[in-house]
């Protein structure tokens, strides 16, 4: 059994309402999103794939589109807060999520999103969303079985 990794980067705003910091603001972050995924090696001589546990850029069409391109450059709020209520129609990208848009709530979110459209032959290891160089929350298998 063999784990492979690939990093995504994206920038996004959000707000924590409630929040008792300078978080509780509209602010950005750029966000780094590491997937790790493990599987068997295939073995299989003369195969495009041999070698491979899955192409990276298999990976990559899983994360990106529902993650990296939905959240790229958007702003992200809790649908549960006031903010749900001010009109930001002027822009293009504002996501009203059911929960407080925090890193360990993102990561959660984001796993279920990776785990439902993964191929069958591989399993999703761990996630880590990073909001700054020095802060990430990581979600495991492990701790979620």
């Amino acid at each position: 059994m063999i784990r492979i990794t690939k990093e995504f980067k994206f920038e996004m705003a959000h707000a924590l309402h409630g929040y008792d910091g300078l978080c509780k603001n509209i602010h950005g972050h750029s966000y780094k999103l590491w997937v790790t995924i493990k599987g068997n090696v295939k073995n299989e001589k003369g195969h495009i794939k041999d070698g491979m546990v899955m192409d990276f850029s298999v990976l990559k069409d899983v994360v990106k589109p529902e993650i990296i391109d939905k959240y790229d450059h958007s702003l992200v709020l809790n649908a549960n807060s006031p903010h749900a209520s001010i009109d930001l129609s002027a822009f293009e990208k504002v996501f009203y999520l059911p929960y407080q848009p925090t890193s360990e709530n993102l990561v959660m979110d984001f796993a279920a999103i990776i785990q439902s459209t993964l191929p069958n032959h591989v399993t999703l290891c761990k996630v880590v969303l990073s909001e700054t160089v020095t802060s990430f929350a990581e979600w495991n298998i492990e701790d979620n079985q």
